[in-house]
Order: C-alpha cells, then sequence, then structure tokens
C-alpha cells in the first residue's frame, strides 16, 4: 500500500476537546492559516472555533472588549452580506471574524518597532513655562539650540508628591511594548544634579467621549502597569512592559512617582525629564476602533483594501529592510498556500464544487 492510501486526517481519531487543545497549542497565526490550508475540514474546524480570534485574545487581553469586529470597503463604510438564512449569516460571520483577527495576529508579527508619541497632552505641574514645557520631552537631546531641553515639574516639599505626563499616540490603536525615559542632568547647578523620579509607571487608555464626565473622568484607562524603579542616572533608562499592551484610544500617561533630588537654591525637590520614548507598532490605517461610550467596548474596524507603503532602505536602515523582506517571504509563502500548491495536502474530504481554490483566496487575501 502506498504512502498516498495511508494517509488519514488524524484530527478525525480524536474527540473535539483533545483536537481543540491541539491547535490551541499554536501561537503563530501564519501557522492557524496553513492549518485551514490543509483540507475542508480542518479550515471548518479552525474558523468555527475561531482559534485566530482565541490567540489574538491569548496576544492581546484588551480585546475582549470588542463587541463586533467589521470590514470596511474603499470608502471607509461597512461591508455587509446579502441577506440569507441564519445559519448562512452566523458562517459568514465566523469567516470574517476569522479573517480580520488572522490579520490583525499577523500585522503585529511582521511590524516594525518606532516611537509611536505623536504629541504631549499635560503635565501635571510645570515649573517654568513655556521654558520648562512638556512639548520638550518629545526632542531626543537634552541640547538644543544652544539651550537645555527639558520638562520641570513644580518644586515641593513632600518627596511623595507625583507627577503625570500623558500624550497622545500616532494611532487610535496601536501595540506598545516599551516606555524609555531620559531623567534631566543640570549641568548648568552646582554638582550637576540628576532629577529623576524614584519610580515610574504608565497607564493607557481613551478619552471619555460621555458629556457627563467630571474633569477627573475624561480618560478613561484601560491598562495599568507594574511599578518600576528609575535609577538616578542621565541616561535613556529601559521600562519593558510584562507583555505586550494593545493601546486603544492612543492615550499614554507617565506616571513619575517619588521625588530624590533637592534643589539647592531653595531646597525643593523637582523632577526633571529630559525625554520620553513609547516604543511599539501602529496597527493604523489597517485598523481603527469605535469606541463605544458609556460602556468603553468598541467595533473593531478593518480596512482590507489597505495596502503597506513600500519603505526604501535609505528610510528605514538596513536591518528593518532585511526584516520587511523576511516579513515579504513569509506573506508571499502564504499567498502560495493560499492559492492551493501545497505539497501533500489531505484532500480525502476536500469538495471541489463547494469550495473552489478562487473563493478560497479571496477570502484570506490579507
Amino acid at each position: 500500500m502506498s504512502m498516498m492510501e495511508c494517509r488519514k486526517d488524524f484530527l478525525s481519531f480524536l474527540d473535539s476537546d483533545m483536537s481543540l487543545k491541539i491547535l490551541m497549542c499554536l501561537d503563530d497565526p501564519v501557522d492557524l492559516v496553513r492549518v485551514s490550508c490543509v483540507s475542508r475540514s480542518w479550515r471548518h474546524y479552525v474558523i468555527v472555533n475561531s482559534l485566530c480570534k482565541q490567540l489574538c485574545l491569548r496576544i492581546f487581553p484588551q480585546l475582549s472588549r470588542v463587541t463586533r469586529v467589521v470590514e470596511t470597503n474603499q470608502h471607509g463604510l461597512e461591508e455587509t452580506p446579502e441577506v440569507g438564512s441564519s445559519s448562512s449569516m452566523e458562517w459568514l460571520a465566523l469567516q470574517r471574524d476569522h479573517r480580520v483577527y488572522a490579520y490583525l495576529a499577523r500585522s503585529f508579527k511582521s511590524s516594525v518597532s518606532m516611537n509611536c508619541i505623536a504629541k504631549t497632552i499635560v503635565a501635571s505641574s510645570t515649573d517654568n513655562f513655556p521654558q520648562e514645557s512638556i512639548d520638550n520631552t518629545l526632542e531626543p537631546s537634552d541640547h538644543i539650540a544652544g539651550r537645555y531641553s527639558y520638562w520641570s515639574s513644580n518644586g515641593q516639599s513632600n518627596p511623595n508628591v507625583p507627577e503625570t505626563l500623558t500624550y497622545e499616540l500616532a494611532s487610535q490603536i496601536c501595540v506598545v511594548t516599551e516606555i524609555n525615559i531620559q531623567p534631566f542632568q543640570a549641568y548648568f547647578q552646582m554638582g550637576g544634579p540628576i532629577y529623576s523620579a524614584k519610580s515610574v509607571r504608565f497607564k493607557m487608555g481613551h478619552i471619555n467621549a460621555s458629556l457627563d464626565a467630571s474633569a477627573d473622568e475624561k480618560i478613561v484607562w484601560t491598562y495599568t502597569s507594574p511599578e518600576f524603579p528609575m535609577t538616578q542616572e542621565n541616561e535613556l533608562q529601559n521600562f519593558k512592559l510584562p507583555e505586550p499592551v494593545l493601546c486603544i484610544g492612543g492615550i499614554l500617561q507617565v506616571e513619575l512617582l517619588g521625588r530624590v533630588q533637592r534643589q539647592e537654591m531653595d531646597g525643593l525637590l523637582y523632577i526633571c525629564i529630559s525625554h520620553v520614548q513609547a516604543v511599539g507598532s501602529l496597527l493604523s490605517p489597517a485598523f481603527s476602533v469605535d469606541i463605544l461610550e458609556p460602556s468603553g467596548m468598541f467595533v473593531l474596524k478593518c480596512d482590507r483594501n489597505y495596502q503597506p507603503p513600500a519603505t526604501s532602505e535609505e528610510e528605514s536602515g538596513a536591518n528593518s529592510t532585511d526584516y520587511m523582506q523576511r516579513g515579504l517571504r513569509d506573506f508571499q509563502q502564504i499567498v502560495t498556500i493560499l492559492r492551493g500548491h501545497v505539497i501533500g495536502v489531505v484532500e480525502d474530504d476536500w469538495d471541489e464544487e463547494e469550495y473552489e481554490a478562487d473563493d478560497f483566496e479571496e477570502e484570506y487575501a490579507l
């Protein structure tokens, strides 16, 4: 008996729970797409059990607040299927969720890290405005055009008075992996003191659009990090988050906790920061969200017509270009799989009449 005649679908010999446990071990969206290409029954199993959605929820628990996902056309309008039976509509919804979540996970895996901060919003206090404004923390250098560049808090006698710096990120939906902060060293003061904080903590969230929101409720915080110790050193200090965070709404707040440096001139404690970075990746314009108030739940929107722009080596550097080229080779491999050019595909339950290759390619055209 030949090997071709001995091929069997091993999932058919396992109960549903065991099959699900095995496939849930896959942690790469590419592998889930490949599994769904093996046969019609495997594809159905991946979609009906929402495996791509479950993978995204494991990566980003913040997605538990998604009420539904939609796909938009080139005009930004929701694509709605023709009305059919309840079972066919349910199947179309499962297919749509599968496409969107597979694309979302793949977008994160293949993205290039960058500084996601777009602009400043507000500082809890400023000693001398605008010379010591929070806007200075966007500059990577602490010395610009012959002057020192930094933000300074008001002076306090109590070392436990905290400060906050609030920023708007470059995308309404992005993934943040780490925050980098550089305390400011006052070279113009005796001994060059460094005005760092004792520790830092980070919050992410979205603007509260409710008209009834008070001043303290204008931002809804959906993530709060652990507290990280800060050293009293004039260097860009890295604070890596325990897990990548999906920031919905694009608001970041840096909490500076505890004061360690007293100014000799007035005897008060200050915190001074020269630079802040939020390192991660932007998921827009391929993805956007509609936040539903007052619940804080949101609709995840996917633009399937979006094509990422080509990036030259001069713009992104050789390392990121190589990274993108590897991602392109992976994507080309996926396209080949989706077109059905796969060696060793189990075809025992493949129904050509009901499941044409062209339909399959259109569905998964990411």
